[in-house]
């Protein structure tokens, strides 16, 4: 299983019983029997009451104890083979749950798909019965299998879980509009793990600008603390560059200074040649000032007042 994966997982871990307000809650799965059949993991509802409230497909799950959880993110196939190896896994929770309760059981396990869209090649095949926007029922299986496309869910708080599964426009829409709702770290996982447009990444992480807000100072350290802590060798990359530029702005003032001083001698040696040439004598103090200036407009200035000067003091005021 890859981040984005993990990450989705996560989100449907944190985010599910507060949501639900404790309604339900995500479990990862215990691994079946079959070889290895192992779904992404279920939704265990203890409080179904609280669902009726909340978007869908959330209410959909009043009914049921557990749900079976399929996530589909960007890049991972969601062909017919995928869907009805996601129904395997369906099925394969069905067996273990009979075996566990024993025959008197006699519940459906429902199972819910993530995806970003619903595929042309189901839509043709089962004509799924869109009953919310993004949530259909699959049918002939009816209410034991939804499709949700993520990309066509509404941006709601409630269903976060659900959204992390979208791609393309829609996933750069979500990622904007999650940004400021969300923890430094939070985002900055999603910024790593969700594939969104490089354009997107670098406009939220450019968003963190230099500011005086208190608060917003914090959230930026606590950026920069969480960055360093997950890749040490950041630390290092930084000094280096450090050193580098000091190295490289040493060498740029350098040679800044050595063009101003150049610049510097050959306005006091024209100061000079004017007033030779105009017999204004320099005195030993006068001399003294000319050689210790280093502003080069007011050695300019003194140069235009010696065109004209009676003297050379005249000319240095």
């Amino acid at each position: 299983m890859g981040q984005p994966d993990q990450f989705a997982k996560m989100t449907f871990a944190q985010e599910t019983e507060r949501i639900t307000g404790g309604a339900a809650r995500w479990e990862d799965p215990p691994e079946i029997r079959l070889e290895k059949v192992q779904c992404d993991g279920f939704l265990v509802i203890s409080r179904p009451d609280r669902l009726a409230h909340l978007h869908a497909p959330w209410s959909e799950a009043r009914t049921c104890d557990e749900v079976v959880v399929e996530l589909k993110l960007a890049g991972d196939h969601i062909d017919r083979l995928a869907a009805e190896r996601a129904l395997l896994r369906r099925q394969a929770r069905q067996v273990q749950r009979a075996e566990e309760l024993g025959p008197s059981w006699m519940g459906e396990e429902p199972i819910w798909v993530v995806a970003a869209h619903l595929p042309v090649w189901l839509k043709q095949a089962r004509k799924p019965v869109r009953f919310a926007p993004g949530c259909y029922r699959v049918e002939p299986l009816g209410h034991l299998f939804l499709w949700i496309a993520a990309n066509e869910l509404p941006l709601r708080d409630a269903l976060v879980p659900f959204l992390v599964a979208r791609s393309g426009r829609a996933l750069d829409e979500f990622a904007r509009w999650m940004a400021p709702r969300r923890s430094p770290r939070w985002v900055l996982g999603m910024l790593r793990y969700l594939a969104m447009s490089t354009s997107v990444r670098k406009e939220l992480l450019w968003e963190f600008e230099p500011t005086e807000d208190p608060e917003i100072m914090a959230r930026d350290q606590e950026i920069f603390e969480v960055l360093l802590e997950a890749r040490p060798q950041l630390m290092k990359r930084l000094l280096e560059e450090g050193r580098r530029e000091a190295r490289l702005e040493g060498h740029l003032e350098g040679q800044l200074e050595g063009r101003l001083e150049g610049r510097l001698i050959e306005a006091r040696k024209a100061l000079r040649r004017v007033l030779a040439r105009r017999q204004l004598e320099l005195s030993p103090e006068d001399d003294a000032r000319i050689e210790a200036c280093g502003d080069l407009a007011t050695i300019e200035r003194w140069h235009e007042h010696a065109v004209i000067a009676t003297s050379a003091s005249e000319a240095l005021q």
